[in-house]
């Protein structure tokens, strides 16, 4: 059964991903370049629904925060996000988006896809070497978070905390509304 809503929720998102643009290299670049602010605008309006959901959840014991897990911070992540922003704006695409314009016959994607599979396997190749080298030791307390969630270290603390991630979820709701499509 888990596999079964696995698929169902993944063709869902990947239907919206298809639906506000974010297959299409060149909305992507127009968000990146701050010309075409529609899909950023979608982003914004999704990390905060979502983030104030899963807080309001949290708070009302809705969510068990044992199941949340925050990435721990070393200097491979920043290295490996820049790598990433790179390749999103050089290609159009980031992963996901990469896989749904496949779904929708982009053959530009199937490029990504595969420029991403050797990046994962020169990484894999390497992996050692970088973490001999210090690459994944933790960072400013590794696995911090604005509020307790689960396995990481809180930056702040009280029961505040929760009101105050939901209210930044709000503020990016806000800005979503707020901003045109268009800066040009």
């Amino acid at each position: 059964m888990d596999i079964l809503l696995a698929i169902l929720l993944g063709g869902l998102f990947g239907f919206v991903l298809q639906r506000v643009g974010a297959a299409d290299p060149d909305k992507i670049v127009g968000m990146l370049k701050l010309t075409d602010l529609h899909l950023m605008k979608a982003i914004l309006a999704g990390i905060g629904i979502a983030s104030s959901l899963l807080f309001a959840g949290l708070m009302l014991g809705l969510v068990d925060a044992g199941h949340l897990d925050i990435k721990t911070m070393h200097w491979g992540v920043i290295l490996g996000g820049l790598i990433l922003g790179a390749g999103w704006a050089l290609g159009g695409f980031c992963p996901g988006t990469g896989l749904v314009a496949l779904g929708s016959g982009r053959k530009d994607a199937l490029f990504f896809i595969l420029g991403g599979l050797a990046g994962a396997g020169i990484f894999t190749s390497m992996y050692g070497g970088l973490d001999e080298a210090g690459w994944f030791e933790k960072l400013f307390g590794g696995d911090a978070s604005l509020v307790f969630t689960g396995n990481s270290t809180p930056v702040l603390s009280g029961s505040w905390t929760g009101l105050l991630a939901i209210g930044i979820g709000i503020v990016m709701i806000v800005l979503a509304r707020m901003l045109p499509d268009k800066l040009r």
